[in-house]
């Protein structure tokens, strides 16, 4: 995400002309877009992507269940 941003960035000051950017050649300056696609499609094909998205759920369930247990005065068994 960070190479879109600054894609998108490098991009503006290439055309509104802000100093350096302005005198860097068109294919520098749409690097990081390429960089973006590269690092999109090597996330995909290893399953790096899906891993995060998993290691999120894992968190969000593992939160819930604490917070349930909490509720229900289960999780301190040696405080009885």
């Amino acid at each position: 995400m960070y190479f879109l941003y600054a894609g998108v960035v490098l991009t503006l000051m290439k055309y509104l002309e802000i100093d350096p950017v302005a005198s860097w050649a068109w294919w520098v300056v749409l690097t990081p877009f390429g960089l973006a696609s590269a690092w999109w499609i090597w996330a995909d094909t290893t399953g790096y992507t899906k891993k995060k998205a998993m290691e999120r759920e894992d968190a969000k369930r593992d939160a819930r269940i604490a917070k349930n247990k909490d509720a229900m005065g289960t999780l301190n068994k040696r405080k009885r």
